[in-house]
């Protein structure tokens, strides 16, 4: 059974997302959030790659994959900072500890 090459990653592309939604939608870690969410947008990326393939425009393809990465990344150190507080703070990575929080 041969598959062609945009078929699998588009299985790709829907697994890494799906993937992400679901811990995204099952966890209360904050921690497995930022993961979900790294997750979720390595899909987007692929599906960006892709896209660009099947329409041969690679490199507009590439540099939209390298902005969003970079974009990503930032959003990735922030959450895990903003993780590290909560947990100096609260104790515990949990996300109803952040119901605390109130005043």
């Amino acid at each position: 059974m041969n598959l062609p090459i945009p078929f699998i990653v588009l299985l790709a592309v829907l697994s890494l997302a799906g993937t992400g939604f679901y811990c995204l939608l099952f966890t209360r870690n904050l921690i497995k959030v930022v993961v979900a969410l790294q997750l979720i947008v390595k899909g987007v990326v692929l599906a960006l790659v892709l896209a660009g393939h099947l329409v041969h425009n690679e490199s507009l393809a590439q540099t939209m994959a390298i902005t969003v990465i970079v974009a990503d990344t930032i959003v990735a150190v922030i959450g895990l900072a903003l993780a590290v507080q909560i947990r100096l703070h609260t104790g515990s990575l949990d996300l109803k500890a952040l119901s605390n929080l109130k005043r």
